[in-house]
């Protein structure tokens, strides 16, 4: 029996070693096979789910996408058109016979119809700008959407007549407005964002808003299809006002417009309910501070007996769906790393629905992703572990788990090592508050051997890691670094006294929560002292920028585009507007002492840590200038440094597959340069 067994035990070990054979490490060029669902929209019924396939082009060296069905059991996964232009912000018409998208053309991004039954689609419009968030009314014989009416720029001089044939420099480019560039957009032509409605079946489209305001952000129309509910700042000094914004309601005939909110803060997402008696929305009262919970808010058809619903959840409410009894509100909300769907009655009763949504940054592990809700009550959700970025999940009615029905990256991800992620927590030493953080071991993670520990350091502040799936940290781990990234205070996910922290205190204990997590790596035997490395980018930037400044524990520092100085980080950056009062008391001018405090700069003459100093030439968040103070200063001071630039990249780096990888590989090659022997 024993000799009758061993042949079988045999090809069992052999499958067993080569088929771990087969699998390599993660690595660079993965990226470029990597795939994930965005937008998931579930038809009326239930029964089908329309969304974007996300992919990376190498040939063009960015991310493309087209839409996709599939039914909510898996089954049928088909792409919508034979097109291949982009195709995006899928849409179901109410009773789910036709999807209304947006889709790229030779001259421009224009609306298609697609016909469920019969598969044909049609382009409908013929516009001279792109339409956003396209809304079908309830008869789903319009849509209604939002598009930029551009306008002139203002002359100041008149230039005289050049000579026929002359090759004139290009005329002066004049700006008179508080808000005229964005990073990754770059200059902002003059215009105004108006609300349209355009005929389903094709025609002309005809501007509902007027005035030079801007309108944009998702539209709702009331069930008599009379009025479309909309978010906008009208008031007279908007620019200026511009964390305020209303509700407001503008007649579909006439063109009318009326406020039905009134108060100093943001009023976003307006919604009407399925009965057309309320309208909920999301905002809160402007207290002015760095970080605020968004609230849940319902309020009477006509703008009356506004109250808040979520005041019990101290958690941003975000993507509200009514459900169809008109009795609560599907919603989104990040808590403690992991961003999860819930359900929340008219009463406040909050039920948590769904774990993990995300998975559509895949660069590194921030929140992200998306939901949508049938009429019955399924839910459609972009569904991540940190083994797979976005797939689509299926949560039925009464189900008590989600059914994960797509698996876009089985033929890659089967066959790589990937690093195991582990959620840790510890104490802050400062006062004793819980901090949360993961810690990413390489692939085939030894516990006898000894790893150079990575120290990520999140952005925004304002934002949160989690255990997402990121394509920085595996590859990082792929290196053989222990990685670990941890939300200090300030993050979000914890309510809004923890994010609030960061007030004129920033940076400030959220470095020393960092530090108590590399000490607690130190004693858990994870990290050791003599090989320690710091990196972030943005507000982890300055994380890591502050942290050199402060020590010299670090072998090696990573600075990616930092704010080094908030003076001139704040006067100079595309939000400039937006810092004075809820970051730091007064502008610069008025409290120069205390930006000071802050910056970075400050903190130069004591840096003795070999560091690159890397920023995108694009940046218009976090601009050059504030990465070459860093830079020029440690190269007056004669240490170890070196700039790196990356070309075509603006503040989101990870824009580029290409230059996500470049910035990945020169972060390593610095590191290894100093983490000496393999210690093993």
């Amino acid at each position: 029996m024993r000799f009758k067994t061993l042949p079988i035990v045999l090809v069992l070990l052999c499958f067993f070693f080569y088929g771990n054979a087969q699998k390599k490490d993660f690595g660079y060029m993965d990226l470029f096979d990597l795939q994930y669902a965005t937008d998931p929209q579930i038809s009326p019924n239930g029964e089908w789910i329309v969304y974007r396939r996300m992919k990376m082009d190498v040939m063009k060296d960015r991310a493309v996408g087209d839409l996709w069905l599939i039914k909510s059991d898996g089954s049928q996964h088909q792409k919508l058109t034979a097109k291949e232009q982009s195709e995006s912000s899928p849409q179901w018409s109410p009773n789910g016979d036709r999807i209304a998208y947006v889709s790229s053309t030779d001259e421009g991004a224009e609306i298609y119809i697609y016909w469920f039954n019969s598969g044909k689609t049609a382009k409908i419009s013929q516009l001279p700008s792109s339409p956003g968030s396209l809304t079908w009314s309830p008869k789903g014989d319009r849509l209604a959407f939002t598009m930029k009416v551009e306008s002139k720029a203002p002359v100041v001089a008149k230039m005289p007549k050049k000579p026929k044939g002359a090759k004139w420099a290009e005329t002066p480019r004049i700006t008179d407005r508080l808000y005229h560039e964005a990073d990754g957009r770059g200059y902002i032509k003059p215009g105004f964002s108006h609300i349209f409605t355009i005929p389903a079946n094709g025609g002309a489209p005809r501007q509902l808003t007027s005035g030079d305001f801007q309108h944009r952000g998702k539209l709702s129309w009331s069930p008599q299809a009379d009025i479309i509910y909309f978010s906008a700042n009208r008031n007279e000094d908007w620019e200026y006002d511009f964390r305020n914004s209303e509700v407001y309601g503008v007649g579909v005939e006439d063109g009318m417009i009326t406020a039905l909110t009134d108060r100093k803060g943001p009023d976003s997402n307006p919604v009407v309910s399925p009965d057309g008696k309320y309208i909920a929305y999301i905002g809160f009262d402007d207290k002015v501070q760095t970080y605020q919970v968004r609230r849940l808010y319902v309020m009477d058809v006509d703008g009356g007996n506004p109250r808040v619903v979520s005041q019990a959840l101290d958690r941003s409410v975000s993507r509200i769906v009514w459900d169809q009894k008109s009795e609560g509100l599907y919603f989104s909300f990040d808590d403690k790393g992991n961003s999860k769907i819930g359900h929340i009655s008219l009463k406040g009763k909050v039920t948590k629905l769904a774990d993990d949504m995300g998975g559509t940054t895949i660069g590194r592990p921030y929140g992200s992703g998306s939901f949508s809700v049938s009429k019955n009550g399924t839910l459609a959700y972009t569904k991540t572990r940190p083994e797979y970025p976005a797939d689509l999940a299926v949560l039925k009615s009464k189900a008590k788990s989600p059914l994960r029905i797509t698996d876009l990256n089985q033929g890659l991800l089967s066959y790589r090592n990937l690093g195991k992620v582990e959620e840790i927590g510890y104490k802050s030493s400062v006062d004793q508050r819980d901090i949360q953080g993961w810690v990413v071991y390489p692939p085939g993670y030894d516990a006898s051997k000894e790893y150079p520990l990575l120290v990520e350091n999140h952005g925004g502040p304002i934002l949160n890691y989690g255990d997402r799936f990121s394509v920085e940290m595996q590859l990082y781990a792929a290196a053989g670094y222990v990685v670990f990234y941890p939300n200090a205070r300030g993050s979000t996910s914890y309510g809004e006294e923890f994010g609030n922290l960061l007030y004129n205190n920033y940076p400030g204990d959220d470095y020393q929560d960092v530090m108590d997590g590399v000490d607690y790596c130190i004693a858990k035997g994870i990290a050791h002292e003599d090989r320690l490395f710091v990196t972030g980018g943005s507000a982890g930037g300055i994380m890591t920028a502050w942290i050199i400044g402060k020590n010299n524990r670090f072998e090696a520092a990573v600075v990616a585009k930092p704010v080094m100085n908030w003076i001139s980080k704040t006067l100079v950056a595309d939000n400039y507007f937006g810092y004075a009062n809820s970051r730091y008391p007064g502008q610069p001018w008025e409290n120069f002492e205390g930006y000071w405090k802050f910056s970075p700069l400050s903190l130069v003459g004591n840096i003795e840590t070999p560091t690159m100093v890397m920023v995108g030439m694009d940046d218009l968040r976090t601009p050059p200038s504030e990465a070459k103070q860093l830079y020029h200063a440690l190269k007056l001071r004669k240490k170890e440094t070196v700039f790196v630039e990356i070309p075509s990249a603006s503040h989101g780096i990870a824009n580029r597959p290409s230059n996500l990888i470049a910035k990945i590989t020169h972060t390593l090659a610095w590191f290894d340069k100093y983490k000496g022997s393999d210690g093993n």
